[in-house]
């Protein structure tokens, strides 16, 4: 089983190129399918997510070729099952962005109950519920939910909580049903905007995607399209936080500034210094870092999947600081791990850490519970006075394409080993 082994210590300094947005690619494939005709994704992210979603759609008969590792062409015209089984599509949250796919393009889905990360309850009531207002009928039966539509007619949905992967898969439904969707209390994530993007430039007609209401007017069918991702929010972030976590001076290229502005609104609140340009961020660390409060919210309020990067920062920073998780309620279960580094942090209610700032994390055997904090807890080692051992790291290559390599390049010492002879090797190399 690999795992990562890391010496900490060193301030990560330099430039690191970021990947597209997972979260945006995964349904931007789905919406790929809603044509017959070729279309061509550009800057997707190498990451297993990926792997998983791709195979599931080559499975059914989609044609999916990798021009190269960041460039896919796909064709849908020969589509042969309208049921996604597929083992890996359990594992991942994104596969039911084909539900709303092929419920608008064939009036008629069925796909596996899906996974992620055991970072809380994540109902799919408000997809169901959206589906339905457009004329589907929905059930869950035998592990699949099946939604199956005589004519699917535009309606008004509106959200009863925010829900990024409700908003977009009620938005590609009804871009191919008849008249009319308003869809209030929409998600406004730059990837919920990205998939409006992708579907208009394949004929659709959304409107007002990033703001809290979202107009679609049905067209008879869509076409093929060449396009190319957004960058990724979240990968851009971690690899801020990891600057103020190692005390470096890392900047962060190929990224959307706007898209980051709550994250460094918090690096600027903890004592960093950010200097913005068009397409990149600049975070130094040369401070010590002082405490802050933290909710996290829907877009553009601070993101719950830079929650633990967060926590990480703050658990070495002078004072108190508070985190109050706003999304999920399970999404501190590393805390554990990061107690174990030498942290000072009390979780009450389920909802809220007490951080009391410390001098130092230690290295230590860690396992990785989740995806984002499978990479906090990394740049909490990447700080740490001696090794830790990751564990699990599967989690993280789920999101982080080439995170051990990016790493490095920022000066980490930090690699891949697969059993006790090569971490003790690497412990040898690196002193």
């Amino acid at each position: 089983m690999e795992q990562y082994a890391i010496k900490g210590g060193n301030p990560l300094v330099g430039d690191v190129e970021i990947a597209g947005a997972k979260n945006a690619a995964l349904p931007v494939f789905a919406a790929a399918a809603m044509t017959d005709e070729t279309v061509y994704i550009d800057n997707i992210p190498d990451v297993s997510d990926i792997d998983v979603i791709l195979n599931a759609m080559s499975s059914i008969g989609v044609t999916v070729k990798r021009i190269d590792r960041h460039k896919v062409l796909i064709n849908a015209g020969n589509i042969h099952n309208l049921t996604i089984e597929n083992e890996g599509c359990k594992k991942i949250r994104g596969s039911y962005y084909l539900l709303g796919a092929f419920l608008g393009k064939y009036k008629h889905a069925e796909v596996v109950l899906p996974g992620g990360c055991d970072i809380g309850y994540r109902a799919i009531d408000q997809h169901l519920k959206g589906f339905r207002a457009l004329g589907a009928e929905v059930i869950i039966e035998h592990g699949l939910i099946k939604a199956r539509a005589e004519h699917l007619r535009g309606g008004h949905v509106y959200m009863d909580k925010v829900s990024v992967g409700a908003t977009i898969n009620v938005m590609m439904a009804a871009a191919l049903a008849e008249g009319a969707t308003t869809i209030e209390n929409s998600a406004k994530e730059p990837h919920v905007v990205d998939v409006a993007n992708f579907l208009n430039s394949m004929g659709a007609n959304v409107k007002g995607a990033g703001t809290d209401v979202i107009r679609i007017k049905g067209v008879p069918r869509l076409h093929g399209t060449d396009y190319t991702i957004i960058p990724d929010q979240i990968e851009a972030g971690t690899y801020m936080f990891a600057a103020a976590v190692t005390k470096g001076d890392v900047t962060v290229k190929n990224v959307i500034p706007k898209h980051l502005e709550s994250i460094t609104a918090k690096l600027l609140e903890i004592g960093c210094e950010v200097k913005e340009a068009d397409d990149s961020i600049r975070v130094v660390a040369s401070k010590p870092l002082v405490h802050s409060q933290v909710r996290t919210l829907p877009y553009p309020g601070f993101p719950t999947d830079m929650q633990p990067q967060i926590t990480v920062a703050l658990a070495l920073a002078k004072g108190t600081s508070i985190v109050t998780e706003s999304i999920y309620e399970n999404r501190f279960k590393y805390v554990d791990e990061l107690i174990r580094m030498g942290a000072d942090i009390k979780v009450e209610g389920g909802d809220t850490a007490i951080i009391d700032g410390v001098g130092k994390y230690t290295g230590a055997s860690i396992t990785v519970p989740d995806l984002r904090a499978g990479a906090a807890l990394v740049t909490a080692a990447l700080a740490a006075e001696g090794f830790t051992l990751v564990d699990d790291i599967r989690y993280i290559e789920r999101g982080y394409e080439d995170f051990p390599l990016k790493l490095r390049n920022l000066g980490a010492q930090i690699e891949v080993v697969e059993s006790e002879k090569e971490y003790q090797k690497f412990k040898l190399k690196v002193g």
